[in-house]
């Protein structure tokens, strides 16, 4: 159900400019130095990989690879 927005000619109060806070499109295009690797990993670890990438309809080597990415942020922030 849609309710409809009933405006007023009510004071806004004191208004101000605020600065631009997103980020420029240089920023946004951040590219990370990925290097090409050989791994060799279990045929049950891949399909498991393979079948829940099906569901996320996305690639399993991005999620292998985030997986990696985050354990490795995750335990570069310990040491």
């Amino acid at each position: 159900m849609k309710t409809k927005i009933k405006y007023t000619e009510e004071p806004m109060g004191e208004l101000r400019v605020i600065k631009d806070i997103l980020p420029s499109p240089e920023q946004l295009a951040l590219k990370e130095e990925n290097i090409k690797i050989t791994i060799s990993m279990k045929k049950s670890s891949i399909d498991f990989f393979k079948k829940q990438a099906k569901k996320q309809h996305t690639s399993y080597q991005k999620m292998i690879r985030r997986l990696i990415d985050w354990y490795a942020t995750q335990h570069h922030k310990s040491a």
